[in-house]
């Protein structure tokens, strides 16, 4: 089966896609997780995982500021789950928080609907590498921040 483009979504209440990400939701202002919401989950999805990417991170492989697994395969809000590690490799959420005059961020929050569960609680990269054959469909939105 090729992969599905078409039918999954994500969205947040608290941020517009293409918009710029408020500050309450910012590492340094706040921190507070955004809402997330999927609709559109395909049959034969056996859980969701989401992953907050930021690609513009003067890192090698930017920075992940948020990854969740174990996420019921349910059109709605996203609750509960298991939190991964993101790049400083704590358990938590970690808001947008670019270097000071390195411009505009941008923040990729991707849904992952998947045919298998995730096995404990893998980084960014350890989940790509191992589950993208179970990748059914995935999508994303994107949004900006600037310090």
């Amino acid at each position: 089966m090729g992969l599905n483009i078409r039918d999954l979504s994500i969205h947040s209440p608290d941020i517009g896609a293409g918009e710029r990400i408020p500050d309450v939701h910012a590492a340094d202002h706040g921190n507070e997780p955004p809402r997330l919401a999927v609709a559109g989950v395909p049959d034969g999805t056996e859980e969701l995982a989401v992953i907050v990417h930021d690609p513009d991170a003067p890192l090698p492989h930017g920075f992940t500021h948020w990854v969740r697994y174990g996420l019921s395969p349910e059109d709605g809000e996203l609750d509960g789950g298991r939190v991964g590690p993101h790049t400083m490799g704590e358990h938590a959420y970690t808001g947008p928080q670019p270097p000071p005059g390195h411009g505009v961020h941008h923040y990729y929050f991707w849904v992952y609907a998947l045919n298998r569960a995730v096995d404990g609680e893998p980084s960014r990269e350890e989940f790509l590498a191992t589950y993208a054959d179970s990748i059914i469909e995935q999508n994303r939105f994107v949004a900006t921040y600037s310090a």
